[in-house]
């Protein structure tokens, strides 16, 4: 079983954090912000991924340190179950559509962290929530889970439909990266090691 559980508190934020790879696409998550909590949701449901998250945060000051955590806290887990890297596919790109919008995502799970986050969200705010943070919790997971991650927006007006469609891909891509081939001996990788 490829699982981790993840604790992590700060003068900011409290998260407990439980990650199983090989999952049934299970999301229970509380962070007490409701549009991060629909997309992690979301994500889990498509990258078959069982999540659970519970968050308290200073979301008096605003959401920022809250989504940024949570993103900090669910690298490290990812790092964390996936052990030696042994048998993994290793890359993978998706394109998900979400009504008018479309994205495209690829995954390397490389060890080397880098984000490449080319989308413009046409609104400040979905609901509550800043849009600018969709970006802040991408690049807290790329440089924890140590991947290099590709977000591009194809197309797309809606910014709730745009959003979506990432936390979409990104699960998907996280499960199809991490699936097991059984060509592979060692790590998918020249030198030996990810």
């Amino acid at each position: 079983m490829r699982t981790a559980r993840v604790m992590r508190e700060t003068e900011e934020t409290r998260i407990k954090l439980e990650l199983n790879l090989d999952g049934q696409g299970t999301g229970r998550v509380q962070t007490g912000v409701g549009f991060l909590d629909h997309m992690l949701v979301l994500m889990a449901k498509h990258g078959f991924l069982d999540l659970t998250v519970n968050c308290t945060g200073d979301l008096h000051v605003d959401d920022h340190h809250t989504v940024e955590d949570v993103g900090i806290v669910l690298g490290q887990a990812f790092q964390e179950t996936l052990g030696d890297k042994h048998g993994i596919t290793r890359f993978a790109t998706t394109f998900t559509p979400m009504d008018e919008a479309l994205t495209m995502l690829s995954i390397d799970i490389s060890g080397r962290p880098y984000l490449k986050f080319d989308v413009e969200i046409p609104t400040e705010k979905v609901g509550q929530f800043d849009t600018e943070l969709v970006e802040e919790f991408f690049r807290a997971f790329v440089n924890h889970g140590k991947v290099t991650l590709h977000i591009k927006l194809l197309h797309g007006t809606n910014s709730h439909h745009i959003i979506e469609s990432i936390f979409k891909g990104f699960g998907r891509v996280l499960d199809e990266a991490t699936t097991h081939d059984e060509r592979i001996a060692g790590v998918r990788s020249s030198k030996g090691i990810l």
